[in-house]
């Protein structure tokens, strides 16, 4: 009989029942192997369209860089101009100060030198006999050497011009006179005193230029006759 019980005492084992606890045989192997665990397709169209987008994403960089690369340029460029342009602007104000206070000097100092052409003047004809003359010459020449210390410091030297060839750009011709002694075209006195400035004319020389000797006393040589 099926519900005997065995002489051990156990339940009969029915063959046609699964054992308690076994799991189920349905569909255990009929279910869907997962797919790649990196979630990647072996679609065709899928990767050819992820490919254009890489590529589409690389061309649009490169073009960024592109002009990125050129408005840097522009920009260096531009900044280089303005430099030389700042550059040039600094040097022309620079120039064109010290061309103003050159100018400045020249006019103030063309102003006192008729001072001290009239001390020059003094000092020459002034003869002092008496104690009391000389002491009042010394004050003189002391006045005097110090005024032409202060142009020398300033840049100012008086031109020494007897002797020399007559230079329009140094001397003013006022007289010209025949001479015995100097050729033609020889400055041979000075009738106003020329000054430099840093070698710069300040003023020119008011000079007598030689004209060379004239014919000897007033002859001319006469033509030789031919024998006849």
């Amino acid at each position: 009989m099926s519900g005997d019980i065995t002489p051990d005492g156990d339940l009969p084992v029915n063959s046609g029942d699964n054992p308690a606890g076994a799991p189920a045989a349905s569909d255990a192997g009929a279910s869907a192997a997962p797919g790649p665990a990196d979630g990647s397709t072996d679609d065709p169209a899928a990767a050819e369209a992820a490919g254009s987008g890489a590529a589409d994403r690389t061309a649009d960089l490169e073009a960024r860089f592109t002009a990125l690369q050129a408005e840097h340029e522009a920009l260096r460029g531009q900044y280089m101009r303005m430099a030389a342009d700042f550059d040039n602007f600094r040097k022309r104000q620079s120039r064109d100060q010290d061309d103003l206070k050159l100018q400045i000097t020249c006019t103030t100092l063309s102003e006192i030198l008729p001072v001290v052409d009239n001390f020059d003047r003094a000092r020459q004809q002034l003869n002092p006999q008496s104690e009391e003359a000389l002491g009042l010459h010394r004050s003189y020449q002391g006045l005097y050497r110090q005024l032409v210390d202060v142009f020398k410091q300033l840049g100012v030297s008086p031109m020494r011009v007897e002797g020399e060839p007559f230079d329009p750009t140094l001397h003013e011709a006022v007289m010209r006179e025949e001479s015995h002694e100097h050729p033609e075209d020889v400055v041979i006195e000075e009738l106003q005193r020329g000054y430099h400035l840093n070698g710069r004319v300040l003023r020119h020389a008011l000079v007598k230029v030689s004209m060379g000797p004239g014919p000897a006393d007033g002859q001319s040589a006469a033509p030789e006759e031919q024998a006849g």
